[in-house]
């Protein structure tokens, strides 16, 4: 998915810059960059954190960089920020979303014979670029932004550092957070408000879907308005979201409890132990456990000092090897015992397979799983939350196609929880990754322990349902 992180300080910012882009590292899978403003012009440095820690990388560039005024992205696979030279100025940005139209976005900007691409693997060109051309094309970085923002389908939020402050840019359905924080002598925008407290910020305000301001060290000011309806992601608060961060003043953690919580609720099992797989379902594991009255307990631990985070690595075995080796199994918490895990989700069930058979090896008397969310039926088109390239890769898909011979057929009955096919989906889930049983959070559910009305959730990837034209 990626992350963003922008500063403008009375005083030096590149400390806060820094750690502030760091808070945001479990977002992004590939790249780190950092980019400063001063009188000198643009310090800007990029560096592939795949195998690496953020602040490892950019430790030696540090006192290199200084100024009051600077961006940083953690990026899902292009590089960013980008320094652009246009009549408007000289500008960074960083942007982060899905841009589902490029090529048509791209063609129309080739036909004008003025646009040049770089070209990424896959013959895709770099969507921060493709947004920079958008912004240029109008006559001020306002007209720029609302321009970009228009003609985009899918989802693009950005960060603009120019010689004026820094514009920040909320998708035009909100699905991914721009939060503002305030300190004295400081402004800053994030995607993750746990970037906040350590540094010093106390939030100002979220920014409402389509919403852009301008901000300086002395204040901000509105460049446009936000519009009436908004699609926040709702697997910020399942998922990728950090449970430090609040979005729509909700917090991540409250709500993964409250996930597990109902979950609980509905149970008809006995079982020893609850737990959580380690770390994005330990949330909804502690709120089961509490609802339930049922030990809460770690039988994986998991490594975290050496081993990257098992999405990072492209090759499929590979990412299944770090997700082992990351593991570790607790024979005694684990022997002769019913085990009920929660999990944020199941998307391809790949390293879940191997996970279950692990604790089966080292003596699980039964195992449970329980998602926090619906199954996966539709693949993300508004967000790169996953690496899967088909919707085929999705465990629900798989099981369809198992079940109907084609991938596509009655796919809303098969995202209806009451349906017989719903059923029949679980169920081919369930034999494939050995689970003694398997029961989904109800989609219902998921919006209750949210809390907002489920018309300002996207739910796309779960039931289908989206904008009309979006």
């Amino acid at each position: 998915m990626g992350g963003v992180f922008g500063i403008a300080s009375a005083d030096d910012c590149v400390q806060d810059l820094f750690y502030g882009t760091d808070y945001h590292c479990h977002l992004g899978t590939m790249r780190g960059g950092l980019a400063i403003r001063n009188s000198d012009g643009f310090t800007r440095f990029i560096h592939d954190i795949t195998n690496a820690q953020f602040r490892s990388k950019f430790e030696d560039d540090i006192p290199k960089m200084h100024g009051r005024s600077g961006i940083g992205v953690i990026s899902d696979f292009d590089d960013q920020p980008l320094i652009i030279g246009s009549h408007l100025g000289i500008y960074a940005l960083v942007t982060v979303g899905a841009i589902q139209n490029w090529k048509e976005l791209a063609d129309k900007a080739f036909n004008g014979r003025s646009a040049h691409f770089s070209e990424m693997s896959g013959s895709t060109i770099n969507p921060t670029e493709l947004v920079a051309t958008l912004i240029d094309q109008e006559t001020t970085f306002a007209e720029g932004i609302l321009n970009a923002q228009e003609a985009i389908e899918g989802s693009c939020s950005m960060l603009l550092l120019t010689d004026d402050g820094i514009y920040a840019a909320r998708d035009r359905l909100g699905r991914t957070p721009i939060i503002i924080g305030r300190k004295d002598g400081a402004m800053a925008a994030a995607m993750e408000t746990c970037a906040f407290p350590n540094l010093g910020f106390e939030i100002e305000r979220s920014l409402g879907p389509g919403e852009v301001v301008r901000f300086t060290a002395e204040g901000i000011e509105q460049v446009n308005p936000p519009g009436d309806r908004m699609q926040i992601c709702t697997f910020l608060w399942v998922y990728y979201g950090y449970p430090a961060s609040n979005y729509e003043d909700i917090n991540v953690e409250v709500v993964r409890n409250r996930c597990g919580a109902a979950l609980a609720r509905g149970e008809t099992i006995e079982v020893d132990v609850v737990a959580g797989v380690p770390d994005s379902g330990t949330g909804h594991a502690v709120g089961y456990a509490h609802e339930a009255g049922i030990p809460y307990r770690r039988p994986f631990v998991k490594y975290t000092p050496t081993w990257p985070r098992s999405f990072m690595p492209q090759d499929q075995r590979t990412r299944d090897l770090v997700a082992k080796m990351k593991l570790i199994p607790i024979r005694e918490l684990i022997e002769g015992q019913r085990l009920l895990f929660c999990e944020d989700s199941i998307v391809r069930g790949t390293q879940l397979k191997d996970t279950v058979q692990r604790l089966y090896d080292y003596g699980a008397k039964e195992v449970h799983m329980r998602p926090a969310c619906p199954p996966l039926v539709f693949g993300c088109k508004f967000l790169n939350f996953s690496r899967s390239r088909s919707e085929l890769d999705l465990a629900g898909r798989r099981a369809i196609k198992e079940l109907e011979g084609v991938a596509d057929r009655d796919l809303d009955a098969y995202a209806d929880p009451d349906s017989d096919k719903y059923a029949a989906m679980v169920e081919c889930i369930r034999r494939r990754l050995n689970l003694t049983s398997l029961r989904y959070q109800r989609l219902g559910d998921l919006v209750e322990a949210v809390g907002l009305p489920k018309e300002k959730l996207c739910t796309y990837c779960w039931d289908g349902a989206k904008w009309p034209g979006v």
